[in-house]
């Protein structure tokens, strides 16, 4: 059975958790050049640094659910 998801739907989407995760790690810290961010980025997504919260719930303009 498909359930189709509103053109817009962050809240259902996993990459968002993700995202959300890796901006909360990086925020309120200072890089001194583009390629320490890359860095960084490149560790917590291709080298399994990132603790993601999988039961945390996403929260979108008033809309929340929570990843499963």
């Amino acid at each position: 059975m498909l359930e189709f998801l509103p053109a817009y739907s962050p809240d259902y989407n996993l990459i968002e958790l993700v995202w959300h995760s890796c901006k909360e790690y990086i925020a309120h810290r200072l890089f001194t050049s583009v390629e320490e961010l890359r860095s960084l980025l490149d560790r917590l997504l291709n080298q399994n640094e990132l603790c993601i919260q999988w039961q945390r719930k996403i929260k979108n303009k008033g809309n929340s659910s929570t990843a499963t």
